[in-house]
Parts: C-alpha cells; structure tokens; sequence
C-alpha cells in the first residue's frame, strides 16, 4: 500500500499514491470504470492506450468506452497499482504490477477521465488539456 494516505501535488502532475491498491471491478457501459480497493474508482469517457510497454515503446491497443470496445483491459482484474499520475496538462498515467500501461490523454471536447477517492478527492480531466482537483469536506489546498 501507498505509504502517503492523499495524493500529492507537484508543478506538472498529481502522485495519485495508489499505489497497493487492486482492480476489484471492472464495469463497462458508455465508459470504462475501474473500480479500486479502499473506495478509488477510475472511469474513463474517451479513447485510452493500453500497452505492455510505455506508449513511445509499444502502442499496444485503443481501448475505446463509448463502443465498449475494451476486453483488452478485462486482463487488468485482480492486478494491483504500480503507480498512477495524474499530469496538470489533462492526461492519466497508470502502470500495474503485470507491466501493463494505460494511458488516457486529454480530449479537445470532452472530459477524458475522472478518478474519484475517500475524502472527496476527484480529479478530472478538462476538455482541451487541463486537469480539476477537489477536495470536499476538508480545507487543505487543492491544485
């Protein structure tokens, strides 16, 4: 598990400290949701890039939610978080413990991603390459 219970934010991205956390769920509908261990849930709305290696590396495949074309992450349950950044710029990094990447970049219309957490955490890619943050029910800074 994460040693660092809230994410952390940095000048270019967000550390998600999932780290530890399993895909308990996977659902899929118009969207592509992972549901995590200790109440994170990641949905993706867009097209994202699972690979084997990093994206410059290996493309991999194109998951894409709205055609519920996206068996390919089906493989994911049950593997644990390796890390997972959330870029200022609007797009979503994630590795697991099986090596595999998943990427999902902004989208020039659309919110691409939202990832949500106990304490009111959510981040939210914005249409056209930004990243929202909030925190309810706390006063601490957000970004």
């Amino acid at each position: 598990m994460s040693t660092e219970a809230e994410p952390v934010e940095h000048d270019d991205r967000w550390i998600l400290n999932l780290r530890g956390r399993g895909v308990a769920g996977i659902t899929v509908d118009y969207r592509l949701t992972l549901a995590l261990d200790e109440g994170w849930e990641v949905v993706l709305e867009t097209p994202a890039r699972l690979s084997s290696w990093p994206a410059h590396i290996n493309p991999g495949v194109l998951l894409v939610p709205e055609t519920q074309d996206v068996a390919a992450a089906l493989p994911i349950f049950g593997t644990k978080v390796v890390s997972a950044v959330a870029f200022k710029s609007g797009t979503l990094r994630m590795v697991f413990e099986d090596g595999t990447h998943l990427t999902c970049p902004t989208d020039a219309a659309f919110e691409a991603w939202q990832i949500t957490g106990p304490g009111g955490w959510r981040f939210v890619s914005l249409p056209g390459g930004d990243l929202g943050v909030w925190l309810s029910c706390r006063s601490s800074s957000g970004g």
